[in-house]
């Protein structure tokens, strides 16, 4: 009878790709405090203070999300404002149209301060929180399973380079809610603008 494993191994020996992809054990090292779940950015052993030029302005990460979208900065986003986000990622007129009505109609009512609905369907960033669904920047649940399958694949459509990777970078901004920042100046290198 062979002796028990460790439990805090981190290689299994009938999975050799645990050998391959060690598991980082320096964290501590280059993040301070790496078991603190962190409210205003994703960090990581590259950039501890998150996404280099991300500006969060004391917005939870979900708020900084969609925050993007609010084109005029004044904490509600209009289904204008939206359609004008998604022109600026890459989406084309229909789509974008699409998407913001869409959005607008499963979205509004939530966020609205109070129970009448609002004809202009718009979206309160400061509640935000009452609208959110599994995969809102939640990109895993508690027991680390991908949440919605749809929005990886959207991700990888909307974020992968020429060779059809998906890079670090679109990952780490679909977390730490800069996502449509990141798609943005994407788009203006590939406009050249």
């Amino acid at each position: 009878m062979a002796a028990p494993a460790d439990p805090l191994s981190t290689v299994a020996r009938r999975a050799p790709l645990t050998a391959e992809r060690r598991v980082r054990t320096d964290l501590d090292d280059a993040i301070p405090k790496p078991y603190v779940a962190r409210a205003l950015a994703a960090v990581d052993a590259e950039h501890k203070n998150g996404s280099p030029g991300h500006q969060h302005h004391d917005l939870s990460v979900l708020q900084q999300h969609v925050a993007f979208f609010d084109r005029d900065g004044d904490g509600i986003i209009y289904p204008w404002e939206t359609y004008s986000g998604f022109r600026a990622v890459g989406f084309n007129i229909i789509m974008s149209l699409i998407s913001a009505v869409v959005i607008h109609l499963g979205l509004s009512y939530q966020t609205l301060p109070g129970w009448l609905p609002s004809p202009f369907f718009p979206i309160y960033i400061h509640n935000i929180h009452k609208a959110k669904h599994g995969s809102d920047s939640g990109t895993y649940d508690t027991e680390g399973r991908i949440s919605s399958k749809l929005e990886w694949i959207i991700l990888y459509i909307l974020a992968r380079d020429r060779q059809g990777f998906l890079p670090k970078e679109a990952i780490r901004a679909s977390v730490d809610g800069s996502l449509f920042e990141y798609l943005s100046k994407q788009e203006s290198h590939v406009k050249g603008t």
